[in-house]
């Protein structure tokens, strides 16, 4: 039954987990003090770490509901089909040819540009006959995305000394360095993206009954699939230029949101985006505490998280028939 209180309730107690987020880890509570210049450090570090998990959340579970839709595909999300490993790779070519001194965009643009044709890539090779496949989709997801983890590697072996750290972190994802403007311009291409998909909501409802029933329906299959895809990667890549590679929040999130609140794109997007920003603020707290004063990277916090629910949710659409 659909619960239309649900994202109420998430817009009510969002303050309350950002509020406690800000107040969790390490650092001792007294030295988030605004009146002195160590406590506004120390908050304005605080800030950008939670905001940049709100808008990482919030852009991954945006674009796995996305890719969900357009692909007709319950196991589709940025890290299982590799655009995350792809953009990741732009990323880390950026910072290894020293470009990111060019100004905060470019960082999202090279994982963009990369992460776009690693989703044109995979829906390439996982399609027969020009529909994608759902074994096809994963096993070309699996296969691209080790190739772009291995292109990591010999980057990392041929990095200097100083490029090590940076590159590195792209790969375990974490959220430590999220600067003020690489956060605004970021924030500012999830914005444009996943605006634009949301215009398309009531297309999305009609792609989820197959391209022809969604024509007939009065949807434009091919402008919207284009589209969609793009802002997906879009989402992706600026989460990636923010956070590193952060698996399976595109994956539980959508999966969660549509059980409680339907399948209706209108309201799932959203629910879906508001849900993500707060999980990954959640799972960045117990990143940052579980192991206290040591960190651990986010990304396999996700992982932990994520990796059994994948395995549960394939086994169930295998054991339904839903999947070939």
């Amino acid at each position: 039954m659909r619960k239309s209180w649900i994202p109420w309730l998430l817009l009510a107690v969002a303050p309350l987990v950002l509020g406690g987020a800000l107040l969790i880890g390490p650092t001792p509570v007294a030295l988030l003090d605004p009146h002195t210049a160590l406590g506004r450090a120390v908050l304005l570090l605080r800030l950008n770490r939670v905001g940049a998990g709100f808008a990482v959340g919030a852009a991954l579970a945006g674009a796995g509901v996305v890719l969900q839709a357009l692909l007709r595909n319950p196991l589709a999300e940025p890290y299982v089909l590799g655009v995350s490993s792809g953009a990741a790779l732009g990323a880390a070519l950026a910072i290894f040819f020293g470009l990111t001194t060019l100004g905060a965009l470019v960082l999202p643009a090279s994982a963009f540009t990369l992460g776009l044709a690693t989703m044109a890539l995979v829906y390439a090779l996982g399609s027969h006959h020009g529909a994608p496949s759902l074994y096809g989709l994963l096993l070309s997801g699996v296969i691209v995305s080790a190739v772009a983890s291995s292109l990591l590697m010999l980057l990392i072996s041929l990095a200097p000394v100083e490029g090590l750290h940076s590159i590195t972190w792209w790969m375990l994802g974490n959220l430590q360095s999220a600067s003020g403007p690489l956060l605004a311009g970021c924030v500012a291409l999830m914005a444009i993206a996943g605006g634009g998909v949301w215009l398309f909501a009531r297309e999305l409802d009609a792609l989820t009954l197959g391209r022809e029933m969604a024509h007939h329906l009065g949807a434009r299959p091919g402008l919207v699939v284009g589209l969609g895809l793009a802002g997906a990667t879009l989402l992706t890549a600026a989460a990636v230029a923010l956070a590193g590679l952060i698996g399976f929040v595109g994956l539980v999130v959508p999966h969660v949101m549509r059980s409680l609140i339907g399948p209706a794109h209108r309201r799932l997007l959203p629910a879906a985006a508001l849900a993500g920003g707060l999980l990954l603020v959640l799972c960045d707290a117990l990143a940052r505490t579980v192991a206290a004063p040591l960190e651990v990277p986010v990304g396999v916090v996700t992982a932990l998280l994520g990796g059994p629910f994948f395995i549960v949710v394939l086994r169930r659409r295998r054991k339904a028939g839903w999947v070939e």
